[in-house]
């Protein structure tokens, strides 16, 4: 499976894999799924890092790109089509990096790996992270 995992999940599965339910565990764990973090997902890290939210062992500038070497996450980009998708979400979710993944899920056709109950309104293929 093509997996897009969200911010909260990625961090969970770094330091705090028990955070994830069990299905959510497997999910990351296993080999046979191909997982990609957004590059909004950088964004979101480096803004919480800088804003003190968030704390890293080092840089986000060394940290992110080392953390998807060692898990074999494939970082994805951020393409116009998927910033210009959001236009046309509804407005279900106000955090605009939670609506980027969801236009990217959809667009690049990926299950979305979400510990938040919101993305349960849009029209994307979800994996919870709760069960």
């Amino acid at each position: 499976m093509k997996i897009l995992v969200d911010t909260q999940c990625w961090i969970w599965m770094l330091a705090a894999p028990e955070r994830l339910g069990s299905v959510g565990r497997r999910i990351v764990e296993s080999y046979a799924n191909e997982l990609y973090l957004s590059a909004a997902s950088a964004w979101e890290i480096s803004i919480k890092s800088a804003l003190g939210k968030l704390t890293l062992p080092t840089s986000p500038i060394e940290c992110v790109p080392a953390l998807l070497a060692r898990t074999g996450v494939t970082a994805m980009p951020i393409l116009h089509q998927h910033a210009l998708r959001v236009a046309t979400l509804p407005p279900i979710h106000r955090d605009p990096f939670d609506r980027l993944l969801v236009a990217q899920a959809q667009i690049e056709d990926l299950l979305l790996l979400t510990a938040d109950h919101a993305f349960e309104g849009y029209d994307v293929k979800l994996l919870p992270a709760w069960s």
